[in-house]
């Protein structure tokens, strides 16, 4: 069983740099053919100062910090046991090419199901801008599957 004594434990701040390539590379791979996510007169012309972040696209983000699954080895648990539960996003300001994100994580919640055959970590984020607007928020649960 996870130690829920890790309920509410903050991580170190990660600071991620939004760039044009990544922004039309994810645009393209998850089917947005909408021409603001890859031409940067069509995103000035839509509102914005270049290429919009995509949907879902700060989890990618998130994720450019050294240690990604840091959590799961300050918790004792082997990646091998993990699936993906859920995600979901709070959009508050848009984020856009040449930006700074930074991400503040912490776990908000450690429950079990079945008996404990499943475990369930629930980390939430918060992201704000260079000028430390806040422009998301973040939530995913990770699912630990146990013997």
């Amino acid at each position: 069983m996870i130690d829920r004594k890790f309920i509410g434990y903050e991580f170190a701040p990660a600071i991620a740099e939004v760039e044009k390539g990544r922004l039309r590379f994810f645009a393209k791979a998850t089917g947005n053919a909408d021409p603001i996510y890859f031409d940067e007169e069509a995103a000035r012309a839509a509102g914005y100062k270049s290429l919009p972040v995509p949907p879902t696209f700060f989890f990618c983000l998130e994720m450019e910090r050294d240690n990604p699954m840091d959590f799961l080895e300050l918790l004792g648990v082997d990646l091998g046991r993990v699936l993906h539960g859920e995600q979901s996003f709070v959009y508050h300001a848009p984020v856009c090419a040449g930006d700074h994100v930074t991400f503040r994580s912490r776990i908000s919640d450690i429950y079990d199901k079945k008996g404990g055959a499943l475990e369930f970590i629930v980390m939430e984020t918060e992201g704000r801008n260079q000028d430390g607007l806040h422009v998301v928020d973040m939530r995913r649960s990770i699912v630990v599957r146990n013997a």
